[in-house]
């Protein structure tokens, strides 16, 4: 599990990436994360222009990736949203994808660390 504070509208925001967020995602909002992330990350490396579908994808990630590291907050993403004047996918979404990259790298280290000392 891997947690980062991001800088959004001048509020500091916990988001937690671990192995429970592709079952989190799919239970709440009935989709892949990993074919979502993928297509976020070409999306905006690409053109840089975003259709609305990408936008609520990427709303969705950053929400259940705040939620995870803070459950207190509100109940749905639009409720959450609220809170900030503003909120860039191009400033957020390369930290999130650092975070979601980090914490696969973590866990396809622990993997293999377990392995080795099973002797596999």
């Amino acid at each position: 599990m891997i947690e980062k504070q991001i800088n959004i509208d001048g509020k500091l925001v916990p988001f937690k990436a671990s192995a429970a967020i592709p079952r989190l995602y799919r239970s709440r909002f009935h989709r892949d994360i990993f074919r979502d992330l993928v297509r976020l990350e070409k999306a905006v490396g690409d053109s840089g222009d975003i259709s609305t579908v990408d936008l609520e994808m990427f709303e969705n990630v950053a929400y259940i990736m705040a939620v995870h590291a803070d459950p207190g907050q509100p109940d749905t993403p639009e409720e959450w949203l609220d809170q900030f004047n503003t909120f860039s996918i191009y400033a957020v979404l390369p930290k999130l994808l650092e975070l979601w990259h980090w914490n696969i790298a973590t866990d396809v280290e622990a993997k293999k660390k377990r392995n080795r000392v099973a002797g596999k």
